[in-house]
């Protein structure tokens, strides 16, 4: 009972002081000082300056900033609207027709992105005025984007399975490939539920105005090459073993930088605001794992871990029950936090009770990043939302409900992945024994 105490203590202050609207990063390096301070006898400086380096100084994190910075620079080309062009063409015989270009265009950004809101954004700049003006309805245009969107955090890369790596000290590489098989998962049952949806609509939707010929989807399909080129220098230097994440991150930035410049995007201005907007975020990202780490070890310190994790043990739950608890909670919590600090500022308590329930650490990655997609659509600090209010003016209410159905989708992913774990290991077990 003392460490529930102490964990609500110290929850508490640190409610209160991110309510006060202080930085993330620095509220956790607040809260480890007072848990430190308060509960141990260990000099906190020198433990607080040690930590930061460590967290700060890792190797695997420099993948981070550079997969943020590709995404950046593809944010600023043509990338999307050459998506749109090579895929509407083949998108014409499925029920629901173009709305599929929102799934599937969000599914290929997402293996060059790494980020949730940039898939979202950048997908949704070209396919939202083009399914407007030929007619579509805009709640399953807003909702399918905002659904969809949420892959850029499961399809490798992707920098909220590098920060779970770094936190939960598991290999990248095999989280990125781990991430392949729900992804495709989650992605066909998006794409299963706009087309049972136009069945059952068919006077919602707009008559067919393309009709393309098979030498004519040849040439529009030109226009994804340059995606699918990047996409395997990427993933398949991975995967191949040529390449570490880090330097796979590296090849991705060059790859970006050049076919920006092949498409004339590539100005000093844009390669500026990239650049900037890639620091901006990595910094960000950067303090709150230093100040995560730094409460990881304050609360290692304190036994409020372990006490915690002894705790959930007594209670004797089954396996599905640990991770139907959990799921809620990530949920809820997901209602007032991003992604990344969600991670963060939980694998202290949560990582000693699913190794004692005896989860493997890359399925539970998986499980956590599937979760933690949900939280991205899900009020009042969903950033998904955020990022469709600004491009459609919609209320984020309006936004939430389009993607209900979506939501609803990915929970149901989250059983299947639970029910069926080889949906998530058995790729990197292959990995592993290749």
């Amino acid at each position: 009972m003392d460490a529930l105490y102490t964990t609500g203590l110290l929850v508490a202050c640190l409610l209160l002081i991110l309510g006060s609207g202080v930085w993330i990063g620095l509220a956790l390096l607040g809260v480890g000082w007072l848990a430190m301070d308060l509960f141990t006898t260990r000099p906190v400086g020198d433990a607080m300056v040690t930590t930061i380096w460590g967290a700060g100084s890792s190797w695997t994190l420099t993948a981070l900033p550079m997969f943020i910075w590709m995404g950046e620079i593809l944010f600023r080309s043509r990338l999307s609207e050459d998506m749109f062009r090579g895929l509407a063409p083949w998108m014409q015989w499925l029920p629901g027709r173009l709305l599929h270009t929102n799934i599937i265009g969000c599914t290929i950004f997402a293996a060059v992105s790494g980020s949730s809101a940039a898939t979202c954004a950048t997908i949704g700049k070209m396919t939202i005025p083009e399914l407007r003006g030929r007619g579509y309805p805009e709640r399953l245009i807003i909702g399918s984007l905002a659904g969809s969107g949420t892959l850029g955090l499961l399809i490798p890369p992707s920098l909220i399975m590098i920060v779970y790596g770094v936190a939960a000290n598991v290999s990248i590489a095999r989280l990125f490939i781990a991430g392949i098989g729900p992804g495709l998962l989650l992605a066909t049952l998006f794409v299963g539920y706009v087309a049972l949806w136009s069945v059952f609509h068919p006077g919602r939707l707009p008559g067919d105005r393309m009709r393309a010929g098979l030498a004519e989807k040849l040439r529009a399909s030109r226009n994804l090459l340059p995606t699918v080129v990047l996409i395997v220098a990427v993933l398949g230097s991975i995967y191949a073993g040529i390449a570490t994440a880090t330097e796979a991150a590296a090849i991705g930035v060059v790859g970006a930088l050049g076919l920006s410049l092949v498409q004339g995007t590539l100005t000093r201005d844009s390669f500026v605001e990239g650049l900037l907007g890639a620091t901006r975020l990595s910094c960000m990202i950067a303090l709150i794992l230093a100040g995560a780490a730094f409460l990881t070890l304050a609360m290692g310190f304190t036994g409020m871990p372990r006490a915690l994790a002894e705790w959930i043990d007594g209670l004797g739950l089954p396996p599905a029950a640990l991770l139907a608890a959990l799921a809620v909670f990530y949920i809820i919590l997901g209602c007032f936090l991003d992604g990344i600090s969600m991670v963060v500022l939980t694998m202290a308590v949560v990582l000693p009770t699913v190794e004692t329930a005896g989860f493997d650490l890359v399925w539970f990655g998986i499980f956590m990043v599937l979760v933690v997609e949900m939280a991205q659509i899900t009020p009042p600090v969903g950033f998904n939302l955020f990022v469709l209010q600004g491009m459609t003016d919609h209320q984020i209410t309006y936004i939430a409900l389009a993607a209900l159905p979506f939501f609803v989708l990915m929970a149901v992913a989250v059983v299947f992945v639970s029910l069926f774990p080889e949906i998530a290991l058995y790729l990197p077990r292959q990995m592993m024994a290749g």
